[in-house]
């Protein structure tokens, strides 16, 4: 079978005055028809600089040094411009992490997918072509959507217009790009159902860059492991996922937190360090300064990336000793934080009934005739506690009302009704009018680190202020206070001289983090504020606030889509769904049967990271409904799998308590629930943390 794509002896560097940086090297990897093949590593590994290497995009000051890109046996760095459009337009198509960039806000959707069909306007021979390809990626209503601009359509809708612009050409091969990064789990879910599809209808091959590992054990056939541009490990997903022979490999697979498994169970594993600069590279193997069972040949001699059994390739000089048993190739595991938290801790927060309607503009036309104003009803009678030390868990799709409802906490935006209190004293709804001792004991960790730190500030300046301001210290007690706050953090004092773009992805994180703990605060909310991390920086996230939480039993209220990572880090989850709760109960029992069938199907949506793991699938169709149409009865009901009828359509449902503090807003009994759901899924067993997971030793006789 010829390979769909061909990488010999790739090396790919960039200029930076008059040095050559290596961002990726040595590189040899085949894909074949209909094959998917996952490429994983920590950001700064490479991949998204070899994806721009295979559709010949790098930027004007990357080149590529040696080697050969293959497409179907033809160099594509041998075309010219003519045939390289060609290719582009018919066989290589490219579905970026971020859609909205990659579509012109200036045209319409039909306009767009029009030209990618190689017509030259709308017209009626194209808008036939033009709404196949929509009903294809499975978008409703495909007219509208063919009528609307790109900012019209939510994310995940965005993002199956660019896989239907892939489609155009019904291409031979697929470079996805970290392609559901950015959404919710629902529409991951159904974007990587559609990606298996293609490939099992078309025989598409495609190349799958991601740093989600529980997404590419689900969807590629093999996975090839990239560290600071070098492949670490090449094999099919099975035999990586059960038994890896690399020590990145299996540190990437210990840092996943996994619904089930909680913070007073077990830390997570993270993998020290970081990747090392191209600058300086070692002479040794990459991996060695981060590596826990590195010896002397390690920091000498560089390892080869040596072919063995079972179409494997692995580059470590003690992959031979992982493989039976010999040595574990696991980091170190830190001690799960010592303080157990009461349930009967005193609230911290207190939500009761709260609203935020956003009044919708209305036009001239509209206004003179007295066209009644309608609302965007983002929350509808909201009621949450956070207690003192514990983290309450908010989990929904985009939409949902889980930002609004962390603005409206703070004060960004102020409630339509009801009330926010904070520590038994009611909050004034707009932020400007809350004094600076409030401030002192609410604040927000947001999700963009490198936006929320001023980049002309040092990090010792950053973290000073709000001991300045709020606590009203002097300097010299503030700088004191920075250098213990950067200590808890997990940070050297040191770096109170730099400034944020001289830090990693990870360590402006917890330069956040330290600033938020700086005014020492009951409450803090974090509003997905770990979602854009790498697997091994998040969990070392995760473990520093569990740490934290426990030494000052500060309350979080932790707001993200990924269920696994909430289930990881809350005492209690609440599910919210336009604009209302669904269910609310400690974590233990939402993670149990009975669910809301909302939470069943977010949990069935989080891919598991056992490749050969068995579990229903339960899709839900559709997007979420308007916040200004809210549908009557059950606002669930329109996407529900299992709506009872007219009852679902028509009344609003009762809230259900199984006597443990687990609430259900559904008309489906409690026990009817647990029947059907503990037939489909059983009882969840949690892994068992002190059993070593190298599961390797049967790899010599494969």
């Amino acid at each position: 079978m010829t390979a769909v794509l061909e990488l010999k002896g790739l090396e790919v560097a960039y200029r930076q005055g008059r040095h050559l940086l290596p961002a990726v090297r040595d590189i040899d990897l085949q894909v074949e028809p209909g094959q998917t093949y996952g490429l994983v590593g920590e950001s700064g590994s490479g991949k998204s600089t070899l994806a721009l290497a295979v559709m010949n995009t790098l930027p004007t000051n990357g080149l590529v040094t040696a080697g050969v890109i293959q497409v179907s046996g033809t160099d594509i760095y041998e075309l010219d411009a003519a045939r390289l459009r060609t290719l582009w337009r018919e066989n290589l198509k490219l579905v970026p992490q971020n859609p909205l960039p990659s579509l012109n806000p200036s045209h319409t959707v039909g306009r767009q997918l029009a030209e990618a069909l190689g017509f030259q306007r709308v017209s009626s021979t194209s808008t036939p072509r033009v709404h196949q390809l929509l009903a294809r990626v499975r978008l409703g209503d495909v007219e509208r959507v063919a009528g609307s601009y790109p900012h019209q359509l939510s994310g995940g809708m965005q993002q199956r217009v660019m896989i239907a612009m892939a489609l155009a050409g019904t291409p031979k091969l697929l470079v996805l790009d970290e392609p559901t990064t950015n959404l919710d789990v629902t529409t991951e879910a159904a974007i990587l159902d559609l990606v298996r599809e293609l490939v099992r209808e078309q025989g598409t091959a495609v190349l799958y860059v991601s740093h989600s590992l529980g997404v590419v054990s689900q969807l590629c056939d093999r996975v090839a492991v990239l560290y600071a541009g070098e492949l670490m490990e090449d094999a099919p997903v099975g035999k990586l996922y059960h038994s890896p022979l690399h020590p990145y490999t299996r540190g990437l697979l210990d840092s996943i937190p996994q619904v089930g498994l909680d913070k007073t169970r077990a830390s997570l594993r993270p993998i020290p360090g970081q990747i090392p600069s191209a600058a300086l590279l070692p002479n040794g193997c990459i991996f060695a300064e981060r590596c826990p069972i590195a010896i002397d040949i390690c920091f000498t001699d560089r390892p080869h990336l040596e072919a063995i059994p079972a179409g494997r390739r692995v580059r470590c000089h003690r992959w031979r000793e992982i493989a039976g048993g010999a040595v574990t190739a696991r980091q170190q595991q830190p001690a799960p934080p010592q303080s157990p938290v009461s349930r009967e801790r005193p609230a911290v927060l207190e939500l009761k009934k709260l609203h935020k309607h956003f009044e919708v503009r209305r036009s001239l036309p509209e206004a003179l005739t007295g066209v009644a104003r309608r609302y965007v009803r983002a929350l509808d009678g909201i009621d949450l506690t956070v207690q003192r030390g514990r983290t309450l868990g908010l989990v929904g799709e985009s939409g949902s009302g889980k930002s609004t409802l962390s603005k409206t906490v703070i004060g960004l935006v102020a409630a339509s009704r009801g009330e926010v209190i904070l520590l038994d004293i009611p909050l004034a709804r707009n932020l400007a009018e809350r004094d600076r001792a409030t401030l002192r004991h609410l604040q927000m960790v947001f999700q963009s680190s490198e936006e929320a730190l001023n980049p002309y500030r040092s990090v010792g300046q950053t973290l000073r202020r709000p001991f300045q301001r709020l606590q009203g210290l002097g300097r010299a007690q503030a700088d004191a206070r920075v250098a213990d706050l950067l200590r808890a953090v997990k940070l050297d004092p040191s770096y109170a001289g730099r400034r944020p773009s001289q830090l990693s992805g990870g360590e402006r994180q917890r330069v956040a983090i330290a600033r938020a703990f700086a005014a020492q605060p009951d409450l803090l909310l974090f509003d997905e504020s770990v979602s854009g991390l790498d697997v091994s920086v998040q969990a070392a996230i995760l473990n520093l606030l569990s740490d934290l939480q426990a030494q000052y039993l500060t309350a979080y209220l932790f707001i993200s889509h990924d269920l696994s990572v909430v289930s990881y880090l809350a005492d209690d989850i609440a599910v919210i769904y336009l604009g209302l709760l669904m269910e609310l109960g400690p974590t233990a029992s939402v993670l149990e049967p009975p669910y809301h069938p909302y939470t069943e199907a977010l949990l069935t949506a989080v891919p598991p990271v056992d490749p050969f793991a068995e579990r229903p699938v339960l899709r839900l169709q559709g997007e979420v409904p308007s916040a200004v149409d809210i549908p009557s009865g059950c606002r669930f009901h329109t996407r529900c799998t299992r709506v009872l009828g007219d009852i679902c359509r028509t009344q609003e449902p009762p809230w259900q308590d199984d006597g443990r503090g687990h609430r259900i807003y559904c008309h489906i009994p409690l026990e009817e629930l647990t029947a059907l759901q503990t037939h489909l899924f059983g009882r969840r067993t949690i892994r068992d943390e002190d059993e070593d997971a190298d599961t390797s030793r049967g790899i010599a006789n494969d």
